[in-house]
């Protein structure tokens, strides 16, 4: 279908977020098909109670948790349009935000993908909506708070989170934007494949972003578009399991992308700060979680 629009969501334990960005969207896109990767709570019998008939939305249940990027493909295989939009269920779509996207697909056929502003609930920009590839060397700049000699050296140090940049105000090309809001050329997908189901959480989104730039895609961000992401609500009960994933998804993202461009000393040193960045974080939460439990058992 010419000029149409799917949107795909994938979700999981998503609550009434669900229901809020399915309602946000059906005015704005021909079909919603929400994915479901094994939910346990009420979310997909909110949605069907919600909209009760609506030929406009397809549910698909997944009878065990496949991971983010096999969900948005299943998806992908079940929708209709010749855009794909792929927008995590925790997103809200502000009025004209799909045509604001739209607009700049049918204007720019070299486009493959836009993304639109994301804006944490209180109104302020959010990390990741725009940036740069996190190249290891970009990794290593920022982990060592090297970023702050960017003002003298920008293309040395430049920071891959580009939302402390002053924002545009027209839709400008970038090099990578977040997996929660994605609006994609059917075309542009079937010259990549698919989503690399070799991810389970976390970074599939940058691989998304590399693979159509080796095709010589663009990847446009639109300011105009903008989108209320409250971020991680279908993995706060799960935090160490998220990071796991997350953290596993950036090994193979820069073994799959970096290892045969960088000498091998660098990518030992970008592995081993992965993996102490996973244990610190880890112990956190695991920290945070026992002095819970010990607060409720005092109780």
């Amino acid at each position: 279908m010419s000029n149409t629009v799917s949107l795909i969501t994938v979700n999981y334990n998503a609550g009434d977020f669900l229901g809020a960005c399915a309602s946000s969207a059906l005015s704005q896109v021909d079909e919603v098909v929400v994915v479901d990767n094994a939910s346990s709570d009420d979310s997909l019998a909110k949605l069907a109670t919600a909209f009760p008939g609506d030929q406009r939305l397809k549910i698909i249940r997944n009878r065990e948790n496949l991971g983010f990027a096999a969900a948005c493909n299943i998806g992908a295989e079940h929708s209709i349009s010749s855009r794909l939009f792929f927008l995590n269920p925790d997103c809200m779509l502000t009025p004209d935000s799909v045509k604001h996207l739209m607009r700049v697909l049918d204007d720019n056929p070299d486009v493959g993908m836009v993304g639109a502003l994301l804006m944490n609930p209180d109104g302020s920009e959010q990390v990741g909506g725009r940036r740069a590839i996190p190249t290891p060397w970009r990794s290593l700049v920022r982990a060592f708070g090297l970023s702050r000699l960017a003002a003298r050296w920008p293309r040395l140090f430049l920071d891959f989170h580009l939302h402390k940049q002053p924002l545009p105000i027209q839709p400008i090309e970038v090099e990578a934007i977040s997996g929660a809001c994605m609006l994609v050329r059917r075309e542009a997908m079937r010259d990549v494949g698919s989503w690399d189901e070799g991810y389970f959480l976390h970074c599939e989104d940058l691989d998304l972003c590399m693979e159509l730039r080796r095709k010589g895609w663009k990847i446009m961000f639109v300011p105009d578009a903008r989108v209320v992401h409250d971020q991680g609500v279908c993995s706060r009960s799960r935090p160490i399991f998220v990071e796991w994933h997350k953290h596993r998804g950036m090994m193979r993202f820069y073994r799959k992308f970096f290892q045969h461009q960088y000498p091998g000393p660098l990518m030992w040193l970008v592995a081993l700060g992965i993996w102490l960045r996973f244990g610190i974080i880890a112990s956190y939460h695991f920290a945070l979680s026992t002095l819970r439990y010990l607060g409720i058992q005092r109780g």
